[in-house]
C-alpha cells in the first residue's frame, strides 16, 4: 500500500501487527495505533500493509462525477423504496387537517379538553423552536 492512498483515521491490517488506525502520516512512514493498544510508526509499502474499509476503484468514468453520483443515489433510493418520501407525508397530513386532540384526564370527574391541531402544534414549536407551523 503507497503512503500517498492512506488517509488520517483510516483502518488497516499489518501482517504481524493486526488491524490499526491511522493516526499520523509523515514522509516516508505512517503512525498506527494498533488494536493491542501499541503505537507503532511504519512504512506502509514495506510493511505490505492493507486496507480495511472497503474500497472501490471508478476507471473510465466518461460521465461528470456529478451526475455519476446522481444516478447512484437515485438508483439506491429507488432499490430501497424510499422514493418521493413528501408524497407520504402530505397525505398523512391530509388526513388531519383541521383536525381536534383530544385530552382525557384521569380524573373521570374532570372534563375533556379539545384543542385543534394546529393550535397545539404551534405551541410546541413556539416552545422548543420559536418558529411556527402548519398542518399539511
Amino acid at each position: 500500500m503507497k503512503i500517498e492512498s492512506l488517509h488520517l483515521g483510516q483502518r488497516v491490517r499489518h501482517p504481524q501487527y493486526g488491524s490499526g488506525t491511522v493516526k499520523a502520516i509523515a514522509e516516508a512512514a505512517a503512525d498506527i495505533a494498533f488494536d493491542d493498544g501499541n503505537k507503532r510508526s511504519v512504512s506502509p509499502e514495506a510493511a505490505g500493509l492493507e486496507p480495511l474499509d472497503v474500497q472501490a476503484a471508478v476507471s473510465g468514468l466518461t460521465v461528470p462525477l456529478k451526475q455519476f453520483i446522481t444516478e447512484t443515489v437515485e438508483e439506491a433510493v429507488a432499490k430501497l423504496g424510499l422514493e418521493k418520501p413528501d408524497l407520504v407525508v402530505e397525505q398523512l397530513g391530509l388526513r388531519w387537517h383541521g383536525g381536534k386532540l383530544v385530552l382525557h384526564p384521569a380524573d373521570a370527574a374532570l372534563q375533556t379538553k379539545e384543542v385543534p391541531l394546529e393550535v397545539f402544534f404551534h405551541k410546541i414549536v413556539v416552545l422548543f423552536g420559536g418558529k411556527t407551523c402548519s398542518i399539511r
